[in-house]
C-alpha cells in the first residue's frame, strides 16, 4: 500500500543505475522540501535515536495524515521527504498499517545505509506510527 507520489520514486530508482545516483536523488527530494518552520523545531518534535538532528511535525486534519519534517543532515532530510511520499495524504488510520520496511526495501535503501542511518530512519517510522495510533 503505497501513495502514488511513493511510487513515483519508486519508478525513478528503477532508472537510476548505481546506489550514488540514488542517493543523490534522496538529497534532491529533501532539498526540494519547504524547510521545517523553527518555531516547530521543538523538543516535542525531535525525534530521538537519530544521529543527526531531526524533527516531525504532524497534522492530522479530517483524517488525513501528513508531517513536515527537518534535519541538519541532507541525507536525513532526503529520507524525510521519502517518508512524507510514503505516509502524507492517507487517511489516519491506514498509517500503521504501512509495511514501512517493506516499502522502504523497493528502494533499496536498507543495503546502503549505515547502522546509525538505519537506526534514525527506524526512530521516524515508529514516531510517524505512534502519532497515527494516538490519533485513530
Amino acid at each position: 500500500m503505497a501513495t502514488p507520489a511513493f511510487e513515483e520514486i519508486v519508478e525513478d530508482f528503477e532508472f537510476l543505475e548505481d546506489w550514488e545516483d540514488r542517493y543523490r536523488h534522496v538529497i534532491e527530494q529533501g532539498k526540494a522540501m519547504e524547510p521545517l518552520d523553527d518555531a516547530f523545531k521543538v523538543p516535542a518534535t525531535k525525534v530521538h535515536g537519530c544521529a543527526s538532528q531531526v524533527w516531525l511535525h504532524p497534522m492530522i486534519e479530517s483524517g488525513v495524515f501528513k508531517f513536515d519534517g527537518d534535519s541538519d543532515a541532507l541525507i536525513v532530510r532526503g529520507l524525510i521527504a521519502v517518508l512524507r511520499s510514503l505516509y502524507n495524504g492517507l487517511p489516519v488510520a491506514e498509517v500503521p498499517k504501512v509495511d514501512a520496511g517493506a516499502e522502504l526495501a523497493r528502494l533499496g535503501l536498507n543495503d546502503h545505509l549505515s547502522a546509525q542511518r538505519s537506526n534514525g530512519l527506524r526512530s521516524m517510522i515508529e514516531r510517524i506510527r505512534q502519532v497515527a495510533q494516538e490519533n485513530a
